[in-house]
């Protein structure tokens, strides 16, 4: 018998969890069904800040949907800018300057890691601990303050062009890189015993809200999501794109499938993305960072093109058709965290309600992306 029909004999009520809540971090609504405080069914409601971005892009011209891009998962603004630009670039055959690639993905990474920063903060602030916010919020302005020396903006960036860059960076961007970087290796170790090795996060995360790896791939989850369940995928290494192929990093896995296992491989990976920073670094060559030959106005050849990118919350992906026109004939964005919600309605079954917004918190959401 199924923990529904079981429910059936008891008595149940119906729950909302949002629109408005501070744990859906956003305007996310789960109508919850609840036998007591266990879950018996949870039906995530999305279409509250529904914008029609992929119908946008095909009013848009390809310039002017690049405002759009950063505007879904604004925590990661960079990988959806570097997903779409790569797209256009690879239609059109536009070669892109060594520099340019390098300093895309130094100022992925960095964004990368603030987005991991903001995300342990609130997690630990779900399940109730009010200091870790402060301090990776202190982190993260450094971050912050380091990309808006460069692109003009502190959240939703639009610092990529087709063939290159808005700018260059200086040498105090560089130097104030390299010392965030040893500053937040000094840190990590305090996170780790705040929060990481406390027996209270430890009892709330470790065996609560397994994920298989069959869940997996039966919803399409991908990022942290993915690798805490073992199977280790991150496009960056299984779709090489940009110069990622040029540095050493590894990707973390866990194999326990449960929320600490996604909590571990996010501070593992600001670790990797400080190290491919670093490399991006020493490496850096000099040069233009933008493509003398690109078309003013931006036509890609009649065809059906695809580019995947790792962002942070998982694959993004964008499939467009061109028919030759200054705008996109049809547009198809594919968000990471809105297959990974996909499968919170399984995953949630029978959990306890406060088990269940550790889970929620585990998946990392971000509402504007999955309901864009």
């Amino acid at each position: 018998m199924t923990l529904l029909a079981e429910s059936q004999l008891h008595e149940t009520f119906e729950l909302n969890l949002g629109p408005q809540h501070p744990a859906t971090h956003g305007v996310l609504r789960v109508k919850l069904t609840m036998d007591g405080e266990y879950i018996v069914k949870a039906e995530p409601v999305l279409g509250y800040i529904h914008r029609m971005h992929e119908k946008m892009g095909e009013n848009r011209t390809w310039a002017q949907f690049m405002a759009n891009v950063g505007r879904m998962d604004y925590l990661s603004a960079m990988s959806f800018n570097h997903g779409y630009v790569a797209l256009v670039e690879r239609a059109m055959g536009i070669e892109v300057p060594e520099r340019a690639e390098y300093l895309r993905v130094i100022t992925v990474e960095l964004n990368r890691i603030q987005s991991h920063l903001l995300w342990w903060g609130a997690f630990v602030l779900d399940l109730g601990g009010f200091s870790p916010l402060l301090y990776a919020f202190d982190d993260r302005e450094q971050i912050l303050d380091l990309l808006e020396t460069v692109t003009g903006s502190r959240l939703t960036y639009s610092y990529f062009r087709f063939g290159g860059l808005y700018n260059d960076i200086d040498e105090n961007f560089v130097d104030g890189a390299r010392a965030f970087i040893k500053r937040l290796r000094s840190r990590i170790p305090m996170y780790h015993d705040l929060v990481t090795y406390n027996i209270i996060l430890m009892t709330r995360l470790k065996g609560v809200g397994p994920i298989s790896a069959e869940m997996c791939r039966k919803y399409g989850a991908t990022g942290p999501v993915l690798r805490g369940s073992g199977i280790q995928f991150d496009i960056r290494k299984n779709e090489p794109y940009s110069v990622y192929p040029e540095f050493d990093f590894d990707i973390p896995v866990y194999h326990e499938g449960d929320c600490m296992a996604r909590y571990m491989v996010r501070m593992d990976e600001m670790e990797q993305s400080m190290r491919i920073i670093e490399q991006a670094l020493d490496k850096l060559p000099d040069g233009p960072v933008k493509a003398k030959k690109v078309p003013k106005l931006i036509k890609p050849p009649i065809g059906d093109y695809y580019h995947a990118v790792e962002a942070a919350r998982g694959t993004f992906s964008i499939r467009v058709v061109s028919n030759k026109t200054n705008k996109p004939y049809r547009m198809k964005l594919r968000s990471p965290t809105f297959s990974n919600l996909s499968l919170f309605e399984e995953a949630s079954e029978g959990m306890l309600l406060a088990d269940a917004l550790a889970l929620m918190g585990s998946l990392d959401l971000v509402i504007p992306e999955i309901d864009r």
